[in-house]
């Protein structure tokens, strides 16, 4: 068999726990004689933060072991096992490097902040390492956008036309590999399938599988998810006129956690929705989940040129709201004991499930912001920890964009709670469900 370009590579798994569609991973395979996969468990994201919250609660740590486990039951039909260990990723990534001589590491490229710095310093302490990232978590090409990054609009309206304008969204994978590519990969991998010295590393176990809210983790469970909305209940046909309800499963996708994850690819769900729209209808409800994914695109992209100042108090405005915090305020919002029976609704729902609907968002982040007079940060940091579909980029990009210190071009705008309740709650059965 002819010697590739490396000898031993390992896939580092963070927000892209599938096989399908991940670029990195097929590239990795396609470089290494020998290939293994790891993921990191940050004891760190249990622990509170400034702000009184920690990053990872319960509903998407469930979420994720559910994942994790899939994961590792898919790979090893693959023949590539999976490694999974707590503590600090590079510290861990670094021991792995050197006590098993891997001469390549590949990853799915990800604009968040903590992301990027693991990235920085393992390339600081392993110059010698070949790195190999994957665009997978994105929709569109990135390197054919068409404005530089120092130029990318802060408001979502001109950057929508810019790239629609000039379309360049990434393939799904497999529609573009060789027809034998797989079967390389298989019989790649059952040939070689190396031992790894994990000393002195500590495992991570997954152990949070029980849930009770709808969602499991995992790549199947997701594509299953897709394929249901879309061509088992043609609910998408309908999606712009439903997308403001507040509660139940099909008047919204419900495809955020499974993105934040990777249990999916953006290039896969636009795949799906490309093939229903030629084989059932195409109309503005299609098009809107596609502006979805647009708006997902938007707040990555600003990520990456906003850096810290999407978690600024001034936002990427750098204009500090005059609100300030205050702990008992904060601590009825949270629990659901407002003056607004519609947010307090809201706010229990996502403490009992870990979802909460779009609409539902604004409401309850204009409440905290306008009502009750506090620092949006402190909002970001309980979603942060309580949403199973946290996804940095997308969570405070919103929660900047309602505090009005982010990309609302109007700034600062305010719902009405009242008139808001009336027309999506009007029988109060949402609020009489959840309070």
């Amino acid at each position: 068999m002819k010697t590739k370009a490396h000898k031993f590579g390992l896939h580092l798994f963070r927000h892209d726990l599938r096989i399908d569609d991940n670029e990195a991973l097929h590239k990795l395979v396609n470089e290494c004689d020998y290939v293994v996969a790891a993921y990191i468990f940050d004891p760190e994201n249990l622990r509170r933060s400034k702000y009184g919250h920690c990053h990872l609660g319960k509903h998407r740590h469930t979420f994720l072991d559910q994942g994790l486990l899939a994961l590792e039951a898919a790979l090893n039909d693959a023949n590539i096992d999976l490694h999974m260990f707590s503590g600090d990723p590079v510290r861990n990534i670094s021991e792995l490097i050197n006590n098993n001589n891997i001469d390549c590491i590949s990853f799915e490229h990800h604009y968040g902040f903590n992301e990027q710095k693991q990235i920085a310093q393992l390339r600081k302490l392993h110059p010698k390492t070949h790195l190999i990232d994957g665009q997978s978590h994105y929709l569109l090409m990135h390197d054919a956008l068409p404005f530089d990054m120092a130029d990318m609009p802060d408001v979502f309206s001109p950057f929508r036309r810019k790239v629609e304008k000039n379309l360049t969204v990434r393939k799904h994978l497999q529609e573009y590999l060789k027809e034998e590519f797989n079967q390389k990969l298989s019989q790649t991998l059952s040939v070689h399938k190396p031992l790894l010295n994990t000393e002195p590393l500590v495992s991570y176990k997954p152990k949070h599988t029980s849930s009770k809210n709808g969602y499991t983790g995992g790549e199947e469970n997701a594509r299953a998810r897709i394929n249901d909305y879309f061509f088992n209940t043609d609910s998408i046909a309908s999606y712009k006129e439903t997308r403001n309800g507040l509660d139940g499963w099909d008047f919204s996708s419900r495809f955020s956690a499974y993105l934040a994850a990777g249990f999916v690819s953006p290039a896969y769900i636009n795949q799906q929705l490309t093939k229903y729209e030629a084989q059932r209808v195409k109309n503005d409800s299609t098009y809107w989940l596609f502006f979805e994914l647009l708006w997902r695109e938007f707040f990555h992209l600003q990520a990456k040129k906003q850096a810290g100042l999407f978690f600024n108090f001034g936002g990427i405005q750098n204009k500090p709201p005059a609100v300030m915090h205050n702990d008992a305020a904060f601590m009825q919002w949270k629990d659901g004991t407002t003056a607004y029976p519609i947010v307090n609704a809201a706010m229990k729902q996502l403490a009992a499930t870990g979802f909460m609907s779009n609409r539902s968002r604004q409401l309850v982040a204009s409440c905290f912001v306008h009502e009750l007079q506090l620092d949006w940060r402190y909002g970001a940091a309980y979603f942060e920890e309580v949403l199973i579909d946290f996804d940095v980029a997308s969570n405070y990009g919103n929660w900047q964009y309602l505090a009005g210190v982010g990309s609302d071009p109007r700034g600062h705008r305010q719902f009405n709670l009242a008139k808001q309740t009336e027309i999506y709650d009007p029988k109060g059965a949402f609020i009489s469900k959840w309070q």
